[in-house]
């Protein structure tokens, strides 16, 4: 059990020890700085502990931001500090330092807990401070202090405060308007009847894939089953984030099923419809893969601009500018939300598409909506990184090559290749990968099946995609890298699948893409939590995006077209049992970071 060390006796009236003991915390009671430290050295090593001031006045939910979030390992806010485990050894030092100046007096003349964290703070030491808005948290000096604070917190309700928190800042108009004003109710009474997040999101999984299994059937009922199940769905994708938020229920494992089940569930869902046009006679599975590669290209382009410039210095332009400028008028936010297609407005397309239209008419749908989609936001972002003059950081360098999954293949040319590659032009590297992309794309795509007019291509965009990553991607359009590899990657699969014209090859194509996205989504996840890219050994085993390339174009210029679908197959099995281990080892275990997405809608 967590511990909270009051320092000095609670006024009386005071309900901060019950407050605490609501919060999970054994309560101690310290009378000054020296027996302060003591108890702390007392606690237990593996749990967590806090230093509460007794005189401390404000709402519960203050204290449960302050103090309970797992997310960080030392959190403050007026008058209470608290350390995890692994943030106990520098809050212990800062408490002795604090007993050694102050010789072991009485802590009521002033707050303990304040002055730990200013000493934090000098050590330069990272104490988290939540946002606590309309929530009081104060140490009151005097009678009359005390009064005014107790009156401040009865005037507002931290329940609806803490609801209201529960809804992401940010998210689309179909979230906001349709789902999260009785979702977020949901939460709570998840959350009074003790349900984890990681609960409520495998329910949100297995409803997706139940709709799946409905659209699978292919009849008019199952179609509509799918449309309402996959709207249930959702409402139970956002109510996990939403019960995550109220309770601060945050955990590795949760970081990966949230990061990686909605791409899980809208794919799935995919083959499901693509399985149940097939049942009416109509074979829609170039449709699915097509809007699989759209939809995780899109992400990629998010992520690599994202990567490459939220640390970049000097990192403003015109075209940002204006966005700010619209962004300040009301309308204009929700249009803008609404025409990327976030994953709101998507599903919700895709619902009502499924129930009252067919599989293939909802394909086409979902292919323009993305592909418009994509169009503006890549637009937009061209723009900005062409006006603006950032400089960006080595971070972003190496993010950009993580997520760029070269293999040994193109890694040997970048080596070979480097002296050259820094004599090349800035725009050079975007270019390159764009090029050798369509070189591949255009040799794969031509008449019958086979022939080694793509393996020509493929060995043309190693080299290509060698030299793109010879230098630091540290260019205005270097970001554009890894969704060009992408694109040129599931693009060819697609097209070799599509020439195959046997049964099975587009389904096992479709499984090979959904192997090779999940392993780049989990690459993302890891990058924003600050654990890097996935190992070494990893990348390897798996080829990178050149070496599965060249051995896609192989396989289908030496095999028939059926011992094609055969190889791509085992392929797609061999690669989901490589990604798929490895990413659950690393997100269960205890070194995984706590990632909690508050960005754009996916």
């Amino acid at each position: 059990m967590s511990t909270a060390i009051l320092t000095g006796q609670p006024v009386p009236g005071s309900s901060i020890e019950g407050d605490l003991r609501a919060l999970g915390f054994d309560v101690r009671v310290a009378v000054d700085a020296a027996d302060a430290e003591r108890l702390v050295a007392e606690a237990p090593c593996d749990q967590r502990v806090a230093v509460v001031d007794a005189r401390f006045v404000g709402h519960v939910h203050a204290l449960r931001l302050g103090l309970t979030d797992p997310r960080f390992s030392l959190a403050a806010l007026p008058g209470a500090v608290t350390a995890q485990p692994d943030g106990r050894a520098t809050l212990t030092r800062a408490l002795a330092r604090e007993n050694s100046a102050g010789g072991g007096t009485a802590v009521a003349v002033d707050s303990l807990p304040d002055r730990l964290v200013t000493a934090l703070a000098d050590d330069g030491a990272e104490v988290h401070r939540p946002e606590l808005g309309s929530l009081v948290a104060a140490v009151p000096a005097d009678p009359q202090a005390r009064n005014e604070a107790r009156q401040a917190v009865a005037d507002v309700d931290d329940e609806a405060v803490r609801l209201k928190s529960a809804v992401k800042s940010r998210d689309g108009f179909f979230t906001t308007h349709f789902i999260s004003p009785y979702s977020r109710y949901i939460a709570r009474w998840c959350a009074r009847r003790g349900l984890t997040p990681n609960q409520v999101t495998t329910a949100s999984l297995i409803t997706a894939l139940v709709a799946a299994a409905c659209a699978a059937t292919g009849t008019r009922g199952g179609f509509v089953a799918a449309g309402v199940l996959l709207i249930a769905s959702f409402v139970l994708d956002c109510t996990d984030g939403q019960l995550a938020r109220y309770s601060l229920q945050y955990s590795t494992l949760g970081a990966w099923l949230d990061a990686t089940f909605d791409r899980a569930k809208e794919y799935a869902y995919y083959a499901g419809l693509a399985l149940g046009a097939a049942r009416g006679g109509d074979d829609v599975w170039a449709l699915a893969l097509g809007a699989m590669v759209l939809q995780t290209c899109r992400h990629v382009v998010d992520f690599s601009f994202n990567e490459a410039n939220h640390d970049a210095t000097a990192n403003t332009s015109p075209t940002a500018a204006l966005s700010d400028k619209l962004d300040s008028v009301g309308w204009t936010v929700w249009v803008r939300r609404m025409i990327v297609l976030p994953i709101g407005e998507r599903w919700a397309m895709i619902a009502v598409l499924t129930a009252l239209t067919t599989p293939r008419i909802t394909f086409y749908a979902l292919l323009i909506g993305c592909a418009f989609a994509a169009t503006y936001t890549t637009a937009g972002r061209v723009l900005r990184s062409l006006t603006r003059r950032a400089r960006r950081t080595d971070r972003a360098a190496q993010a950009l090559s993580d997520l760029a999954d070269s293999g040994p293949l193109a890694q040997a040319v970048a080596g070979l290749l480097r002296a050259p590659a820094r004599r090349l032009p800035g725009f050079a590297a975007p270019v390159l990968a764009l090029l050798g992309g369509l070189f591949l794309v255009g040799l794969a795509w031509q008449p019958g099946f086979g022939g080694p007019l793509a393996v020509v291509g493929a060995v043309i965009y190693t080299v290509t995609s060698g030299l793109a990553v010879a230098r630091p991607l540290k260019g205005a359009l270097d970001w554009l890298v890894p969704p060009f590899f992408r694109a040129a990657e599931y693009g060819t699969v697609l097209l070799l699948a599509a020439e195959a014209d046997v049964n099975g090859a587009l389904p096992a194509a479709f499984g090979l893409v959904a192997a090779v996205a999940y392993h780049h989504y989990d690459t993302v996840y890891r990058i924003r939590g600050n654990a890097g890219a996935p190992p070494a050994w990893l990348v390897r085993a798996v080829g990178g995006h050149e070496g599965r390339v060249l051995l896609v174009t192989v396989l289908a210029a030496l095999l028939t077209a059926s011992q094609f679908t055969v190889a791509l197959t085992v392929l797609a099995v061999a690669v989901a049992l490589l990604v798929l281990v490895e990413s659950i080892r690393f997100w269960v275990s205890a070194g995984a970071p706590a990632v909690h997405d508050e960005g754009e809608p996916a």
